[in-house]
């Protein structure tokens, strides 16, 4: 909590949380094998100093006053790195992702299921870091094709009757935000977030991954505590993890 202006009530120290998405949500086998969702954390007291930094990176990177920036316009690879090493060094952010590895999971949920489970994932972690801070979370999802607004209320509605880990009493009661990263342009650092930690797990046509660019945003992934699962339970939260997936992605389990 920090003091009110007028010195009277407290008021709650308020973060937001932008979240996107990497890779496609249905399990089939012409679609991706991860699927990653990552939000990136801002107080709000940051605010200015995000936007400041989208606007440094639009330059840096040759981009116009204004332009959206997207990973997949980010055509060569030291763009790349240099977008995912500028973003790692923001001490305002904190990054959390959850990452889908969809070819060790049993099949059963359909693309919509699929996506709202990862979703529950990340909200757990954000609540988890914004109560540690004593503060409320707002969050605002990328517009998704076929999600609609009213589809996240009624997951929000069915998840607080679940036995969940939510923390909910450090979420915005009025539930998440959807929007377009043309219009909300911190939305544009999710993006970037979500697609570097893709590139790292995803193969592209060649067989490669680039692990190179996930790694630059480390010193800003969300971590709690010191064990060995600080990392892959919150900052990257794996899913399965288990030994099948820790003996697939051994690089991670040595972070």
């Amino acid at each position: 909590m920090v003091a009110s202006s007028s010195g009277q009530t407290p008021v709650a120290r308020r973060l937001h949380a932008y979240i996107d998405e990497a890779g496609v949500r249905s399990h089939s086998r012409a679609s991706s094998d991860h699927f990653v969702m990552s939000a990136v954390i801002v107080d709000d007291a940051d605010a200015t100093t995000a936007q400041e930094f989208l606007a440094t990176l639009r330059k840096e990177l040759g981009r116009q006053p204004g332009d959206t920036l997207h990973w997949v316009n980010l055509k060569k690879h030291e763009e790349r790195v240099h977008a995912a090493k500028r973003l790692g060094s923001q001490e305002w952010a904190t990054i959390s992702n959850v990452i889908v590895c969809k070819r060790h999971l049993g099949g059963g949920l359909d693309e919509k299921q699929a996506y709202l489970y990862t979703l529950r994932y990340l909200l757990e972690r954000l609540s988890w870091f914004a109560r540690d801070s004593s503060a409320v979370l707002t969050y605002t999802l990328a517009h998704i094709v076929r999600m609609q607004l009213a589809h996240l209320r009624q997951y929000e509605a069915a998840l607080q009757g679940q036995p969940t880990q939510i923390a909910w009493s450090a979420l915005d009661p009025k539930g998440g935000k959807m929007d377009q990263p043309k219009r909300i342009e911190m939305l544009q650092c999710a993006d970037l977030a979500a697609s570097a930690a893709f590139a790292a797990f995803n193969p592209d046509r060649f067989g490669n991954t680039e692990p190179r660019y996930v790694l630059e945003l480390l010193d800003r992934m969300y971590r709690r505590g010191s064990g060995a699962s600080s990392l892959t339970s919150y900052g990257m939260k794996m899913h399965p993890w288990n030994p099948n997936t820790k003996a697939a992605y051994p690089w991670v389990a040595a972070l």
